[in-house]
């Protein structure tokens, strides 16, 4: 009998993959991969609570199993880092690049340049806004600084964040002040913190009539805190002060709209926990306030309200954009408040095992308005070098270590595919580390 070559089976696949229609058409390779299979076991959560869902083990076991890295022996609980992507969406990454290199210029050009406006109507309608103020990039970084450089402030203008936000911004709000004189003053707090008044009130009294725009990071990525910025955009807008939100770890995760936030600005990471490719990001503008932002790099009509200005990059990765669809489709096919809530709930899950371990410090609430999926941890006697290469080095746990200002801890980030068993093994892990005396000097 005689097999087919793989020039056969390659042009088979790309001829495939070009006459699907992409990742929001009925033949899309999550359709195709998992629709059969998930649809019993929707239904059935389907009448449960989200609550009540994440103790669904057959549920969740179904979803693990989409993940490659589920079966590592590396346990990866650095996802707050960047997270593994699900099968389909490398399928679609591989199978998109493999379609470019037949012929870039066509191909790339004249093909999936055109896909991008579905991944935009897309994402939009996860973020439950208009797909014209969407725009698509790299990542939070990107994002956040096409605002931060983009801003017309003058000297004197005043801009409010803290201490504890991301490196990347802090640097770029330096920047503002040292290129243009703008004043940028850091609040200092002490996490965790459960009273959301408490932070509000922390920002209001900062405020000074030259203060223009405060910068809220919606989720501390080194420990989990959830600012209350929904209260904060209230408070700022009652004043004329405008509101930049960091959504690196909050988009994809919690359920929420951006609209509802009250914010004008909001930059995010779509490789975190939407688990879409590695290198792509979103940034929302209210549209009102689009013409006022000048692109990062350089457009035609840089002084224009359409979105798109912020997308004039150059030749980008578009295997890597179009790979985002199939992430949508599988992040909607769970569902954000079903994601959230199991994900907070494997949070929980480990930290309430390990908290009244002697020597055992949480740098996080487990209350659930003040927290998710990110947890901070630290043993007494311990660096918190020694604690994350201890857990790497007898367990195999990939975890980060945070050393940030006032913030010394090791960060836990589950995701939807990490099991109890694994938890499991962090736990002990955790255990036996705490009941391990130090060495006396």
């Amino acid at each position: 009998m005689t097999q087919p070559s793989t020039t056969s089976n390659r042009r088979s696949f790309l001829q495939k993959l070009a006459l699907t229609g992409g990742a929001f058409s009925a033949n899309s390779l999550f359709t195709q991969a998992h629709a059969a299979d998930w649809a019993e076991a929707a239904e059935r959560v389907d009448q449960l609570t989200p609550q009540q869902a994440t103790q669904d083990e057959d549920y969740w076991h179904l979803i693990q199993q989409a993940y490659p890295a589920s079966s590592s022996n590396i346990l990866i609980l650095n996802n707050g880092g960047v997270s593994p992507a699900p099968l389909v969406v490398q399928q679609a990454l591989e199978g998109y690049n493999r379609l470019i290199n037949q012929g870039p210029s066509y191909y790339m050009w004249r093909m999936l340049d055109q896909g991008r406006e579905a991944v935009r109507d897309k994402l939009a309608l996860l973020a439950g806004t208009s797909p014209d103020e969407i725009a698509i990039n790299r990542n939070a970084t990107e994002a956040l600084l096409t605002v931060i450089y983009g801003l017309n402030l003058q000297l004197g203008d005043e801009v409010i964040g803290t201490l504890q936000d991301y490196p990347n911004v802090v640097q770029a709000w330096r920047q503002r002040a040292d290129r243009d004189g703008v004043a940028y003053k850091q609040l200092n707090f002490t996490f965790p913190i459960e009273d959301d008044d408490a932070i509000v009130s922390a920002f209001e009294r900062a405020i000074t009539p030259k203060t223009r725009l405060l910068h809220i990071t919606h989720v501390i990525n080194w420990m989990g805190q959830i600012m209350p910025v929904q209260k904060i955009c209230q408070m700022a807008r009652k004043r004329g002060i405008e509101v930049l939100v960091d959504g690196a770890h909050s988009f994809g995760l919690l359920d929420f709209k951006i609209p509802d936030l009250g914010c004008d600005y909001f930059g995010t990471s779509l490789h975190k926990f939407l688990s879409a490719p590695v290198g792509t990001g979103m940034l929302w503008i209210r549209k009102e306030k689009i013409a006022g932002i000048w692109p990062l790099l350089c457009n035609g009509q840089p002084k224009g309200d359409d979105i798109r200005k912020f997308e004039t990059i150059g030749t980008r990765s578009f295997a890597i954009e179009q790979g985002i669809g199939e992430a949508l489709n599988f992040h909607n096919a769970i569902g954000t408040k079903r994601k959230e809530e199991r994900i907070r709930y494997l949070k929980n899950y480990w930290a309430e095992r390990v908290q009244n371990l002697p020597g055992v410090r949480l740098h996080t609430s487990l209350k659930a308005p003040f927290s998710c999926g990110i947890c901070g941890v630290s043993i007494d006697g311990m660096t918190i070098a020694e604690l994350e290469g201890q857990l790497f080095a007898k367990y195999k746990i990939n975890t980060s270590p945070i050393v940030w200002e006032n913030i010394s801890c090791v960060r836990i980030t589950p995701h939807v595919y990490t099991s109890l068993a694994d938890l499991d093994r962090l736990v002990t892990g955790i255990t036996r580390l705490s009941q391990t005396k130090p060495k006396p000097k």
